[in-house]
């Protein structure tokens, strides 16, 4: 039973949390309750979804129905290609992996450019990520092959590591020449284990269901950054419109570096070169503009991509560009698929960082494109197992010299506009590129590179219309404007790797100064309602008499909660800290008459010793006063002066109440920060209520004692408002006079018999607004408590002790004789 429990739990431990268990009485798909029961288990054995321990009733190891929820899991196609709906679907992805496939030829071979690498390897990376994607992946629409971020990232870490300038060879012994092919083949050695480790990263973090990671990239973080790629990509690809050689920068700065440098080297522009650019520009954003403009009545896109590099591929085949007009071009692009070949682990060390990067950006790219789509269409996108998908292409993509890819969102428009329903499209264009890389590729040898930099150029129109979040986060949000401005400006300056690091730390920092600096606020009641809302922005929301209803728009916590108290003490109208300081004056000035009188009452005691002894007055022989002592028990206890007997002023109020509603949990320092509010308040006679749900945190942390219960404490604002006021009712019940025959006002009686003023005194645990409530008169001493706050009500026997009071009650009412 023992070892079988381990193995369950252990299985537990590895499935997500979703697949795990669910509340008692509802069974998973793996077979498993949270609760365990003999009769739910009985009836699940009886349909063969588990086996159980004889002696625990636990279950044990997988059956047949867990493991192939797993498998389901793990390969979702299994799941949904059984059900495909050939007549409604297929068709539709037939075209859309057609349209897809066409797109991914030129993207691809462009994009191999942007990372430093052979063209082929864009034709692998088109290929074998986006064929092992419809295997894993669980969005339906998402285009996933090469990316211009990604492609950006790893060009600038291969012109880093592996410049050109380490593999120049001299001719002739006098001039030198970069020797491209052992350049390409060490960049691809490169980038392979690139793409291994950055899979790997993936794999990992999706398999330890850290899907969560990417809510660290917020929306106008990663709008920045790309935006900031974007002109990374732009400045790569001026080199080749306007078919200069440029020596290659990394690191911070190198944006400008590689400007300056371009900028010196106009005077050598290649004009056939900049004219061939130019026009490609010009044609292909022309088309777009005509496809985004017919989108409704062309049944799909005009590939103007793939038509531009057919023919650009002629003309410069057909009139020789590249002897004539020394206009760059491909090269050979090798046909056929090359065998898998293991990564370079000794480059593990040097690009961890970069790959962690990579496998990042990607992955918030590729999951926030992919909800997206499933919100439209109406179906779920697991993050986790996007993750694990996106891994393992990278993963098994690296074997065959692919590089890094993530989803593109031109594509993904393309796929879903053009019919696409399911990854069967992304099998289908696929395909095309597999036709390509066996059969037609190496047609392209005389592509202009000139060619593919327009291309890239003009796909990078959508992202610097993210400009346009300037103006809008100027309005909406000033935080997230500064996130978007840093962003771009960090990655800009300090590169892609760096920038995104600082990036990310800075938004975080955005996080901890929101909470530091949140929204303090008066509640007030919205009459006739049990709504409670900030009195300086609603109208209609009035303060409840005697009562401050104080909220935070934050939660509480080491770095905040000093400024928490602060704000309290400041929107509370009075200067807690002068008045308690005021307060431990006045009654250490107190403390030493009171010293003085007694050293006058010893020396008259002992005159009275030495002369002859007199009788207490009597009732009948005159007028005096009878002190009646409130007390919780037996022993009678001294009153506890006033700030009102003291002469201080009080405060307005006689409760706090503190919404902690936005508190979602409490340290340790919050808890000791809130005893010190509780003691505080309590000084200045002002009760403390807490409308909180961490309640258990706090009992956790030793915050409860005898002078701060949990009586204080509410489940909403409107529970606390409702006892104070019943509260407030009882003390004003139980100051009435006690007989209409006796009693006189509030706070006094007069005993007939003696024709003498009572005064009475509280008790030491009598709260600060029960006492506030009971009128005070002129001339007369101490508070009286309510009846709830002592034991018992017994007038005693008149004391014969002339130095005593005359009588003692052990509970706080209005005494009648």
């Amino acid at each position: 039973g023992g070892a079988e429990e381990t193995s369950h739990q252990a299985l537990s431990a590895w499935l997500s949390p979703q697949d795990q268990v669910r509340p008692c009485g509802h069974w998973d798909v793996h077979g498993f309750c949270q609760a365990p029961q003999p009769h739910h288990h009985r009836e699940l054995q009886t349909w063969g979804f588990i086996s159980l321990c004889p002696n625990t009733h636990v279950p044990t190891l997988c059956s047949g129905s867990a493991a192939k929820s797993l498998l389901f899991r793990f390969l979702p196609f299994l799941r949904w290609l059984p059900r495909y709906p050939i007549k409604d679907w297929l068709l539709g992805d037939i075209v859309s992996g057609f349209s897809v496939g066409i797109m991914h030829l030129p993207q691809g071979l462009a994009y191999a450019l942007l990372a430093g690498l052979p063209p082929v390897t864009g034709l692998y990376s088109s290929f074998y990520p986006v064929f092992l994607y419809f295997f894993f992946g669980t969005s339906r629409h998402n285009s996933v092959g090469p990316f211009a971020v990604i492609s950006v990232m790893i060009g600038s870490l291969t012109e880093s590591m592996l410049p050109s300038e380490n593999f120049l060879e001299s001719v002739n012994g006098t001039n030198a020449t970069v020797n491209e092919e052992l350049r390409d083949a060490a960049r691809v050695e490169l980038v392979a284990t690139i793409t291994v480790l950055t899979g790997i990263f993936q794999v990992a973090l999706g398999l330890l269901q850290f899907g969560f990671v990417v809510t660290y990239l917020s929306d106008p973080l990663v709008r920045g950054y790309t935006t900031a790629s974007s002109v990374h990509v732009l400045v790569s690809q001026l080199k080749n419109v306007f078919g200069v050689s440029q020596s290659e920068h990394s690191g911070p700065l190198s944006l400008f570096v590689t400007v300056i440098d371009l900028c010196k080297k106009l005077p050598d522009t290649n004009v056939g070169t900049l004219v061939t650019a130019i026009i490609a520009m010009v044609a292909i954003l022309i088309v777009k503009e005509l496809n985004h403009k017919f989108a409704a009545k062309l049944p799909m896109p005009i590939p103007i991509e793939l038509i531009t590099i057919i023919v650009s591929t002629g003309i410069s085949y057909g009139v020789n560009l590249k002897d004539k007009f020394g206009i760059s071009v491909v090269g050979n692009i090798p046909s056929g698929l090359k065998p898998p070949v293991a990564p370079k682990i000794s480059y593990f060390g040097q690009v961890v960082g970069n790959a962690f990067a990579i496998a990042v950006v990607g992955y918030a790219i590729c999951i926030s494109l992919g909800k997206i789509f499933a919100l439209k269409h109406g179906y779920k996108v697991d993050s986790n197992q996007e993750l694990i998908a996106l891994g393992l292409s990278n993963f098994l993509g690296g074997f065959f010299q692919c590089f890094a890819i993530s989803c593109s969102m031109s594509r993904s428009l393309v796929q879903e506009s053009t019919g696409g329903n399911s990854q069967v499209a992304g099998v289908i264009s696929s395909l095309v590129i597999l036709v390509t890389i066996l059969k037609i590729g190496e047609l392209f040898r005389d592509l202009p590179k000139a060619i593919l930099a327009a291309i890239i150029i003009v796909n990078l129109k959508g992202m610097f219309k993210q400009f346009k979040d300037l103006s809008t986060l100027w309005k909406t949000n000033r935080v997230d404007l500064l996130v978007w401005i840093v962003t771009f400006v960090a990655t800009l300056l300090l590169n892609l790797d760096i920038g995104l690091a600082v990036s990310v730390a800075f938004g975080l920092l955005t996080v901890i100064f929101r909470t530091q600096l949140p929204h303090y606020s008066i509640l007030g009641r919205i009459s006739d309602t049990d709504v409670y809302r900030d009195v300086k922005e609603y109208e209609m929301a009035q303060e409840v008499p005697g009562v401050k209803i104080f909220r935070s728009s934050s939660t509480l916590y080491f770095a905040n909660v000093e400024l928490y108290a602060e704000a309290l003490k400041k929107k509370s109208g009075i200067d807690v800290d002068r008045l308690i300081e005021k307060k431990k004056k006045a009654l250490k000035k107190l403390k030493k008459q009171q010293k003085k009188l007694e050293k006058e009452k010893a020396k008259r005691e002992k005159v009275n010793d030495a002369g002859s002894p007199s009788l207490p007055q009597n009732a009948e022989d005159g007028p005096g006063p009878a002190v009646i002592e409130l007390s919780g028990g037996e022993s009678s206890a001294p009153s506890e002066p006033t700030l009102h007997s003291l002469g201080l002023p009080q405060p307005s109020f006689h409760a706090v109440i503190l919404d902690f509603s936005p508190v979602s949990f409490v340290d340790t320092v919050s808890i000791k920060i809130l005893k010190n509010i509780f003691k505080d308040f309590h000084e200045i006679e002002v009760d403390v209520f807490v409308a909180a749900s961490v309640l258990a945190q706090l009992e956790r942390g030793n915050f409860f004692s005898s002078a701060i219960t949990k009586h204080s404490f509410f489940p909403s604002v409107h529970d606390a408002v409702e006892h104070i006021s019943m509260e407030q009712h009882q003390a004003s019940v139980s100051t009435q006079p006690c007989c209409p025959q006796h009693g006189h006002g509030q706070g006094s009686h007069t005993n007939p018999s003696l024709s003498a003023s009572l005064r009475w005194t509280a008790a030491p645990e009598c709260s600060p607004s029960r006492r506030r409530h009971l009128l005070q008169e002129p001339g007369r001493q101490g508070r009286l408590c309510h009846p709830d706050d002592t034991n018992s009500l017994t007038l005693g026997p008149r004391h014969p002790d002339p130095h005593q009071p005359l009588w003692t009650l052990s509970a706080g009412a209005l005494p009648c004789p």
